[in-house]
Order: structure tokens, then sequence, then C-alpha cells
């Protein structure tokens, strides 16, 4: 079994990333192949609309274009699981995401009633979210909608809706006096960071896990 967590932060090491890691570590207690691929390593673009991916004449869901992700869309239709994660910069995933999922599940979605995907079989997912608010201030700004969008073409590529993980209020710096901050409490973040994220680590882990056991 093949498990692929996506990593649309350009921050390896950094809060998206560890709890990617931590669904791999799950996936792995239950004997899956694990692969992390940072986006932020690759050269891209996202979608052109030639709809190369659509023609009647070529092999469809074949993205056309020829970059660093050209290869990585191929690996990807041997996922038996496949996990997303991304910060949330100005109350979205980020570009690079945002640009990946344009290739990714366009070139799989077809135009037809009778086709709704191409993607080769049905397979679990999950999408993890971070962000520096907290989910009383996500609520507010409708981040939950914004998102819901990629989550309804994701459900309907792989033939379910993904598994959801939201980190709230996450530690962004590694020392806040360095940086222009002063609307947040350097001391309220960490309690915070102490408190919470070791539970995002755990659902993270649970996650990975249930996603191979679900297979």
């Amino acid at each position: 079994m093949n498990i692929f967590a996506i990593n649309g932060s350009p921050r390896k090491h950094w809060n998206t990333a560890i709890l990617l890691n931590k669904v791999l570590e799950g996936a792995s207690s239950q004997n899956a192949n694990t692969e992390l691929i940072n986006l932020y390593d690759l050269e891209y673009s996202g979608c052109t609309s030639c709809f190369f991916c659509k023609r009647k004449d070529t092999e469809h869901g074949k993205c056309a274009m020829k970059d660093d992700l050209t290869s990585i869309l191929e690996r990807l239709n041997t996922a038996d699981a496949i996990v997303f994660g991304s910060p949330i910069y100005f109350m979205n995933i980020t570009s690079g995401m945002a640009s990946f999922l344009e290739r990714f599940l366009f070139s799989n979605i077809i135009y037809s009633i009778e086709i709704p995907t191409i993607y080769p079989k049905k397979i679990p997912s999950g999408f993890i979210y971070t962000m520096n608010i907290i989910e009383e201030t996500a609520d507010e700004y409708g981040i939950k909608m914004n998102l819901k969008a990629y989550q309804t073409v994701i459900g309907r590529v792989f033939g379910s809706s993904p598994a959801l993980l939201f980190s709230y209020n996450t530690y962004q710096f590694t020392d806040y006096k360095k940086y222009e901050s002063s609307i947040f409490s350097e001391e309220k973040k960490a309690r915070h960071k102490a408190k919470q994220f070791p539970i995002d680590c755990e659902n993270a882990y649970n996650m990975g896990k249930n996603l191979i056991m679900n297979i």
C-alpha cells in the first residue's frame, strides 16, 4: 500500500510538515509505504486551461504541461491513499497547493455525467490545515467555506470526502521578539502549543493509521 503526503507549505520542518509526517508515521504502523512530497522544492505552474486532458483524441486525464509536476502526477496514480497539507495564507490554501490541485484534480475530472472521474480507483484521502488564528476567527472569516470546494472536488475524484484536521493558533516563529507581532502574546502562543499541538499530532497519526485501515 502506498500513501503520499503532499506538503503545500514552503516550510519543510514546521507545523504542516510535522503533522504530515505524523500521518505517514500512522500509515507506516499499518505497513504502508510512505512518501512526503514538498511542493516548494519543485518548479511548476498552475493549469493553463489548454483542455488537453479533456480531448477525445488523446489520453483522458493526461496533463500536457511538462515540468517538475509531470512525474509526480503520474506517480500519484499508484497511490492507495493521499493526504494533502497546507497552511492558511490570506484565508485560503497556499498558492503552491492551489496550483498543484488545479493540475491534479482538473486533469482527473471529465466533463461527463457518466464519467465523473478517471482516477484509476477509489481511495481514502485527508486534508490538514494549519493556521495562526483561533477557530472562532477562522469561522468569522469564512475560511472553512473557502476550503469546501476543494474538499468537494477531492471527494468526486477519489469517490469519498477527505478526512479533515484543522490545527489552529499555531506557533509561527521560533523567537517572537525578532518580529513585529505585538497583536499576539508569545506566552499564550507557547501555552497553546504545549497543550494543543501534541493533540493535533496524535490526531494526524490516527488519520494516517485510519486511512490505511480503510483501504
